[in-house]
């Protein structure tokens, strides 16, 4: 079969061709581009003749997949697949394998981190310590006897769930279907009304699709408690950030720490949460660490040898 990765990972290139030999050896071409691409021609051009394609978080819509003839798989190095033309992939009938876990750790460290960041003021405390200045004003809040909502309980939010019991913190869980596991880790599960209302820090963990978009609106956000934080290591357009923006300004909820937007980085300088106040911002690194984009390398290339076995893994429903 014709193999192409049509962009870089995030790995080496002794560790590509590394995870790449057995392709070879068994016969089938492979074909890696090491620049990344957005242009749909250039896609359609690194495309043609090939029967399984792997990316990462670049889009692959509708009019590239249509444009494939001999396309049947895509092998996706995220664990969202809302970037890649699935309508298309339907009317083909053609299979996507994600590389779902790889992140569990990175996100849900950052969640961490970025929330302890806006309580402690991480940031005013650096530049008053550059401004000679002292810890005047700069008093902050702790996790610990804190209520956390975690909305959507999956393997990342269940992750950054316990991460949070560990700082002595309560957790509301707020998903369409419960879990057991879950539950016998000390977690409550509520409605989102009631996790909006009844939480000190809310944590976004759902997949964007046709049925969470906007689901996080001025409406809910308003349920929200003057104190609370709202983080957001998942995906911009489950939240109006408008709206989102709009409370922080007039002081309406605390603080937010938001890694994901309604548009991939750079983001416009006219977009509202980039003057929204209390907020901390980071652009789209929640998965990125050196230790995941190794893990999501070899899940990437082990969905390609499952597939050729015709023992499919990782396999999407959409």
């Amino acid at each position: 079969m014709n193999i192409s990765l049509l962009e870089p990972i995030g790995i080496s290139q002794e560790m590509i061709d590394d995870l790449s030999k057995e392709l070879k050896d068994a016969g089938h071409s492979f074909t890696y581009y090491d620049t990344k691409t957005t242009d749909v021609e250039e896609l359609k051009r690194r495309s043609a003749g090939q029967d399984i394609v792997m990316i990462a978080n670049t889009p692959y819509p509708d009019e590239v997949v249509r444009a494939c003839d001999s396309l049947k798989m895509i092998a996706v190095a995220f664990t969202g697949i809302d970037h890649v033309g699935l309508e298309a992939c339907r009317e083909k009938d053609i299979m996507i394998c994600n590389c779902a876990g790889y992140s569990n750790t990175s996100v849900s460290e950052l969640v961490l981190g970025m929330t302890i960041g806006v309580m402690r003021k991480i940031i005013t405390c650096d530049q008053a310590v550059r401004q000679g200045k002292t810890s005047m004003g700069l008093a902050g809040t702790e996790i610990e006897g804190k209520t956390v909502g975690i909305i959507g309980c999956g393997q990342i939010g269940f992750k950054t769930a316990k991460l949070f019991q560990a700082f002595g913190a309560k957790v509301l869980a707020y998903a369409r279907h419960e879990r057991a596991e879950v539950k016998e880790a000390g977690i409550q599960y509520v409605d989102l009304d009631t996790l909006m209302a009844e939480s000190d820090i809310i944590s976004l963990h759902t997949p964007a699709n046709a049925e969470t978009k906007g689901m996080i609106s001025a409406e809910k956000i308003a349920m929200m408690k003057p104190s609370a934080i709202f983080v957001n290591c998942a995906r911009g357009p489950i939240v109006d950030n408008c709206a989102l923006a709009q409370a922080l300004n007039d002081d309406k909820i605390a603080g937010a720490a938001i890694d994901v937007f309604d548009m991939e980085p750079p983001i416009p300088e006219d977009y509202p949460l980039l003057h929204a106040k209390n907020t901390l911002l980071t652009p789209h690194v929640a998965f990125l660490t050196k230790e995941s984009m190794v893990r999501r390398a070899k899940t990437e290339f082990s969905n390609v040898y499952a597939y050729l076995k015709d023992e499919p893994e990782n396999v999407c429903k959409f």
